[in-house]
């Protein structure tokens, strides 16, 4: 009952109406002469200094996935769930030269998506209109897994019923706040509240791996737990340590989702959304720094093991809803004011990287599918105002690969995600550095590896639902005729696919000489900086002589 958690209740409320209230205000911080352009309302005026992109990118990047997906699959499988923290360390020096040179071309040349990248630099709309489709859609269910971090939340305080619009009333609670102070204050909104998201998240993690341990007996006792529990599983996966039939599925998934990481449109845009090159060199050598909180975080599924922690009862009869550990755990453990906050971190914790994901997904859309294809004279003011209808779109559709999906773990939400976006790294990352695949070829390779990617998760059950499909993205090498019990990770094997294909076409392609357009790049764009005439701002937009970059 709600009555039994009015504390944690009214805690969770304040802080979430205050950050709320700091998204509306953010439309004036800093705010230029005019905001009805894409580069102020979807990039904050490409002029974010260190901290605030350290706060911005760390909070785009650690989410609810973080606080919710990852612990729950810690309780549920053990071993494998620590997957998400050395992807997280290896990221950082593959995207380290990635990035700069990224942000130097779309600097010089006004880009706002990657896929306008591609279609300057491949002179292919239509490949350029894949790599956005695939973008939006791979957002939808990132977003979805915020939405389900909220929901779990107010699940264990008691605010959720039963029915099915019960259920699902705080995420439509979650889209209306979104939608309203995305859509007026664009991506200032994120950044000013990352501040206050990540210190909630440090104050109450810190709290947690200091006192819980004390209160549950240590470590050791902790790890005794996990292990006798997954000892009695009926799933010869589940563990403390890996063994011969996941180690391969833990490889492929870490470093497929490595790969994936900086690929999606919202971490394109918190990047995009620098100053200069070297704040991005301060920030992929310093954000490694939020993988050691997330294996804190990783290790209070653990600790749910150990307090006896009984998730909550799932949508259906006789499930129950992995989501929920870490705040019944915090229910149980903590008094109820800091289970409070800890409820707002949460919750906080997910408003921001779904309100960057949805700028993201709604610049793809203004800028590749509204402005290639159905007005190509708009304005910079008609470009912003489509974005901002476009955000409210995502967000519906975020709503339904919840509904429909409906995954064991929320962290397959995630993982979905990444074996879509994926097969956008031969166009998009290695495009930065070579054209040498064919644009024919490379839309080939698109879907070849988009059909297999897809193919492949919706063989893949979901015992915990009994749905027959989408059920999470690790794959029975069984079901490709090997007599074995591994699986792999999809998007690995997508994605090789998907380059293999590309390369041969290329071959076909150009012996067959095909035309295959015009770099629209030049070398010295790659290497462009603040302060470089190269580096020239969009006409359409006003100077503005008065603002100054946001430090």
């Amino acid at each position: 009952m709600w009555r039994d958690h009015l504390t944690e209740i009214i805690v969770f409320s304040v802080l979430f109406l205050l950050v709320s209230g700091m998204g509306f205000v953010a439309a004036r911080w800093r705010a230029p002469k005019d905001m009805a352009h894409l580069d102020e309302w979807g990039l904050g005026g490409r002029s974010f200094g260190g901290w605030i992109t350290w706060f911005l990118v760390g909070g785009d990047l650690y989410t609810a996935y973080t606080f919710v997906a990852v612990p729950a699959l810690m309780f549920g499988a053990g071993a494998a769930g620590f997957f998400a923290v050395p992807y997280t360390i290896v990221i950082y020096p593959l995207v380290f030269l990635v990035l700069c040179r990224l942000w130097s071309v779309s600097h010089r040349h006004g880009f706002v998506t990657p896929a306008d990248f591609v279609r300057r630099r491949f002179d292919s709309p239509v490949l350029a209109l894949l790599i956005a489709i695939t973008g939006i859609v791979a957002t939808m269910p990132y977003i979805a897994l915020q939405l389900v971090g909220i929901e779990a939340v107010l699940k264990t305080m008691g605010v959720t019923g039963d029915s099915a619009v019960a259920r699902h009333l705080p995420i439509i609670i979650a889209f209306a706040i979104l939608a309203a102070y995305t859509y007026q204050s664009g991506l200032r909104a994120p950044a000013l509240i990352a501040f206050v998201k990540d210190t909630l998240i440090y104050i109450v993690i810190l709290v947690a791996v200091i006192y819980l341990p004390y209160k549950l007996g240590g470590w050791g006792s902790i790890f005794d737990a996990a292990d006798a529990k997954f000892a009695a599983s009926p799933n010869p996966n589940d563990g403390i340590l890996l063994n011969a039939n996941n180690q391969l599925q833990y490889v492929t998934l870490a470093f497929g989702s490595a790969l994936a990481l900086f690929l999606y449109p919202h971490s394109i845009t918190g990047v995009l959304a620098s100053r200069n090159r070297d704040v991005i060199k301060r920030n992929m050598s310093a954000l490694p720094a939020y993988s050691l909180l997330l294996g804190l975080i990783a290790l209070l599924g653990f600790m749910a093991i150990a307090a006896g922690v009984k998730p909550l009862p799932g949508a259906k009869e006789g499930t129950v809803d992995s989501n929920t550990v870490v705040p019944v755990l915090f229910d149980q453990q903590f008094p109820d004011w800091f289970a409070g906050v800890a409820y707002a971190a949460i919750g906080i914790g997910a408003l921001v990287p779904a309100a960057i994901m949805s700028i993201a997904a709604a610049n793809l859309f203004t800028r590749n599918i509204y402005k290639e294809y159905l007005k190509r004279d708009a304005s910079p003011a008609q470009e912003a105002n489509v974005s901002k209808i476009a955000s409210l779109v995502v967000k519906v559709g975020a709503v339904a690969c919840i509904v429909f999906l409906d995954p064991q773990f929320s962290i397959d939400l995630q993982l979905i995600g990444g074996v879509i976006i994926l097969q956008t790294l031969p166009a998009v990352a290695l495009g930065l550095y070579t054209r040498w695949f064919h644009r024919g070829a490379l839309i080939a390779g698109w879907a070849a590896g988009m059909g297999l990617g897809m193919w492949m998760l919706y063989q893949i059950p979901n015992p915990a639902s009994k749905r027959a499909h989408f059920g999470g993205s690790a794959f029975p090498l069984s079901d490709f005729g090997f007599d074995t019990k591994k699986t792999i990770y999809v998007g690995i094997v997508a994605v090789l696919v998907n380059l293999v294909v590309a390369a041969l076409v290329t071959l076909a392609l150009r012996a067959a000489k095909v035309a295959e357009g015009t770099d629209g790049t030049t070398p010295d764009d790659y290497f462009a900086d603040e302060g470089d005439p190269r580096v020239t701002p969009d006409p359409a937009r006003p100077a503005d002589p008065a603002r100054e970059p946001i430090a």
